[in-house]
């Protein structure tokens, strides 16, 4: 029976209880992760476990952003990376990515069989599923856990991480994703993905309310301080994007509106399989698609740029009318 509450272990676990739990004998001293992917979440998730004793190979498409974090070692191939691995981690833009880092010759699976994965990207639970087929057939054992929080809460072990799998493989994983944050077990392998679309989905929501109310507020005559101070009394989480909604300062990204919008679409993809209603979401997907199609590179408060430059954006929100139909 899958356990609802969160992992007992912190972000504050000494690393001196590090004990990786595998099918076969491992020799005692720290364990060995192979990370596949080095972007903004990977190079955090690196970092962390680097900064908490263990051994970390890293593997990425560009090799030199991989060197340039100048930790561990770092493999010309996911199998490489993956060969003599206690764990094998992968965080990934998308699914395409996910699959070429783990099928094929140089593939992660080709490396050995009986391997534990920890596949961390939001990717969606269809590939999860995919990949979980390959996974049985090199013997292997699969969690799906990706990340709620940005990097530097990854860097700072304060994440929170979701965890979907069978119950011995989720505790096999725990050890290493305990370091990054809270972990929450929140039932079999697909549950976890399924949960981090919504998570994103909420995101998007909120950033787009806040967006627009940021402005609606201050045209009304109220200073901008006030107006964000309330918002981020209702939604903390809206601090991080001060900078944004204030400012106009969205650079550098938290989290790059093209991620944004696929992750909707994700989302949607999942919820539109079901009977349930997602009119507003629908809408926030329109919304995003139209500022990541014009500023993709920007952090997500980029939405609030047509609300603030009426007249001179290129981005032109849907109408109303467009709005409302989603619920119809």
């Amino acid at each position: 029976m899958n356990d609802k509450r969160p992992s007992q272990h912190g972000p504050n676990w000494a690393p001196s209880h590090f004990r990786i739990q595998t099918r076969r004998t491992s020799a005692p001293g720290a364990p060995k992760i192979a990370i596949l992917g080095t972007g903004k979440m990977g190079s955090a998730i690196a970092a962390r476990l680097s900064a908490a004793g263990v051994e970390v190979v890293l593997w990425n498409r560009t090799r030199s952003r991989a060197e340039a974090l100048g930790l561990g070692t770092v493999a010309d191939t996911p199998a490489a990376a993956a060969r003599g691995a206690d764990i094998v981690v992968s965080s990934l833009t998308g699914p395409e990515a996910v699959l070429a880092a783990y099928l094929g010759p140089d593939g992660a699976l080709s490396a050995e069989e009986g391997k534990h994965f920890v596949e961390m990207s939001t990717a969606g639970p269809d590939l999860v599923s995919n990949l979980a087929e390959h996974v049985r057939a090199a013997s292997g054992t699969l969690v799906d856990a990706p990340i709620m929080g940005a990097p530097p809460a990854v860097r700072a072990g304060e994440a929170t991480i979701l965890a979907g799998g069978a119950d011995e493989d989720v505790a096999a994983a725990n050890p290493v994703l305990s370091v990054l944050g809270t972990v929450r077990h929140v039932g079999p392998l697909g549950s976890a993905a399924r949960l981090k679309l919504v998570a994103n989905s909420m995101l998007a929501d909120v950033i787009l309310a806040a967006a627009e109310l940021q402005v609606a507020g201050e045209g009304a005559g109220l200073d901008p301080d006030d107006v964000f101070w309330v918002l981020a009394r209702v939604v903390p989480s809206l601090e991080a994007r001060r900078a944004g909604l204030l400012e106009d300062r969205h650079t550098p990204p938290l989290f790059a509106l093209r991620d944004l919008r696929k992750d909707v679409d994700l989302a949607l993809a999942v919820f539109g399989r079901s009977a349930a209603q997602t009119p507003l979401t629908r809408s926030s997907s329109e919304l995003v698609s139209a500022a990541a199609a014009e500023t993709p590179d920007l952090d997500i408060s980029g939405v609030v740029l047509p609300y603030r430059h009426v007249g001179r954006s290129r981005i032109t929100w849907p109408p109303v009318a467009s709005v409302a139909a989603t619920a119809t």
